[in-house]
This record gives structure tokens, sequence and C-alpha cells, in this order.
């Protein structure tokens, strides 16, 4: 086994970002979603060391310990695709594959569609490829009549971070079995909140916790939020027509390099709207090796379920290992 991972600070786009940093070989990046840190590979960092490659996990923009500007406007994805690129060049190298959760994963995806000099894979847990639509997405959802969606909730500034702050333990706790596969089959929380409700409403304390949570994981989530604060993270929901707009040179492109799925069975981003983006995947990722879908593993899926999930990378990763002399 590798040695623990290394953690510092490094420049990139004009911010300091915090990172950890395990292994030597080929470099894969790890990018995390919301409400998350780095601390979420901590089970494929130390496998993709052992497989041979040069893993980083970074606190993104916002997160943690890296830098979190204080204006909206400093979290567009083209800010963040720009960080990733600043990272590959501040660690020396000059092309990575680039792997992403939930949020991470929708970074993951447009870092490789507008960077393939640089991003030369892609792996994706959780949220598959979304097309630019013709409108902008809170429009498109408020003429639908989803103005109860979450995102609308997250978009007013202090209101889900006063909601998060009251409880931080509480919220992570909760979430994180929620939204899991070991939540109880006949429990389907709602992206669709209730009116004057909160995002964790709806959410259950579990009896007692699944044994991939300890009490230890959550409360080091749970203490990085405490102190940093939930805007950060909250900024990037608060730039999606932003991102509409920003995006419109790149509509129609495709990813052609190799990419990887991954997601399991109950997770939620993969029903209902999300079901017609994985339906479309092959087309808008010709590059797809793979889609897996792992049954009855929720949102977390790394957590969740690592040696599913670190088997999946070392084998779509095998193409970028060194080779023996």
């Amino acid at each position: 086994m590798t040695s623990e991972a290394a953690h510092r600070l490094v420049k990139t786009n004009g911010i300091n970002m915090h990172i950890a940093e395990q292994g030597t070989g080929p470099l894969v990046l790890l990018c995390h979603g919301f409400p998350e840190i780095w601390r979420c590979w901590r089970h494929q960092l130390p496998a993709l060391a052992d497989a041979g490659f040069r893993a980083v996990a970074p606190d993104l923009r916002g997160y943690g310990r890296t830098d979190a500007p204080e204006e909206i406007e400093s979290y567009t994805i083209l800010h963040l695709v720009g960080d990733l690129v600043g990272l590959v060049e501040a660690l020396g190298e000059r092309r990575a594959v680039v792997v992403g959760h939930d949020w991470g994963a929708s970074l993951a995806w447009m870092a490789a569609l507008i960077r393939p000099d640089i991003f030369m894979a892609v792996a994706a847990m959780s949220v598959p490829l979304r097309s630019r639509g013709p409108v902008a997405p809170l429009s498109a959802w408020r003429a639908a009549g989803l103005e109860n969606f979450y995102y609308f909730y997250f978009q007013k500034p202090g209101v889900a971070e006063a909601e998060f702050a009251a409880d931080v333990y509480g919220a992570f706790r909760r979430g994180l079995y929620t939204l899991s596969g070991d939540a109880p089959a006949t429990m389907e929380w709602s992206p669709m909140l209730t009116p004057g409700g909160g995002f964790t409403d709806k959410m259950i304390d579990p009896p007692s916790l699944p044994a991939w949570l300890t009490e230890n994981d959550i409360e080091a989530a749970a203490s990085e939020f405490r102190r940093t604060g939930f805007r950060g993270g909250l900024n990037w929901y608060r730039n999606i027509d932003r991102n509409w707009a920003l995006t419109a040179a790149f509509h129609g492109l495709q990813i052609s390099q190799p990419a990887l799925f991954i997601a399991g069975t109950r997770d939620i981003t993969i029903a209902g709207p999300g079901k017609a983006a994985l339906d479309q995947l092959t087309a808008a990722v010709p590059g797809l090796k793979r889609q897996l879908l792992i049954e009855g593993a929720g949102h977390w899926i790394g957590e969740e379920r690592p040696n599913e999930v670190n088997a999946a990378l070392i084998d779509f990763l095998s193409e970028f290992a060194p080779r023996p002399r």
C-alpha cells in the first residue's frame, strides 16, 4: 500500500486551491460534488495510487480549504474549468484524466468537452452529460410549472445557507442516508420541495448508520462546513442560467475521448429528467466505453460501493497506465 495522501495548497486561476495527493504516474483529477470536500474520494485515492496513478482530489472553488470568492459570478462553469486547467499546469503536467461526482461530474464533462487537448479521458459518476437546451434552465423549469424544484430554493443567497447552518451535522446525517441506497425502498425523497419548506424537510434520520458511513465520516464533513458555511457550493447553482449563456459557443460539441459513466440504480439523479439524459448519453458521448449501473446503490456511489467503483475506474484507466519497460 502507498503512504497516506499529502496535503498542500497550489495556485491556480487566481485562487489558492487545497489538494490531497497520493501516488505517482499519469494524473487523475477527482472532482467532488455538493455538499462534499476532497474527503469523499478517501477510498479512491489509495486505490488509484496503488494502481500506478497520481490521484489528486482538490477542494473545489468555494469548498473546504480552497479560496471562496465572494461574488456569485465568480463561480461560472468557465471559472471552474479554468481552475482545473490551471491545476494541471501547477502540478507540472500537460494532460490528465478527469473524474467527477455530482456537480463534479458536470464539471468533468464540461472540462472534457471544451479542453480535449488537456483532458484525455473522463469518468463521471451519478450525473450524465446534459445537452444544452434552447432555453435557459430556470426559465424552462418555470414554464413547465416546476417552481418547487430545489434549484429555485438554492437561488436566493442566505436561505439554504441558514437552513443547513442551523444543524450542520444533522443535515449531513439525514442527507447522506436519505439519498443512499440504504434508505427504505418505500421512502423516496423528491427534488420537488414543499412550498415554503426546506431542502431537508422530508429527509429521514437513520435509526443506525449503514456500514459504509461512520459518525467520524459525518463529523469530518460537518466540521469543514461549520467553518466555511455553504455559500461557496451554493453559488455553483446560482450560475446555472449564466452557464447556459456562456456555453452557447460549445453547443453541439461531442465528447469523443474515452469516457466512463457510473451510477447507482437507486440514485435519484438518473430518475425523472435525468433518465432522458442517461438515454441520450451514447449519442452525446461517442467515446463512451462503459455505462455501469450498480444495483441497489444510491447517490454517494464512491462511498457506498468503493470496491466496485475502484475496480471500474482502474479498468477504465488501464489504457493510460505506464507500460512495462
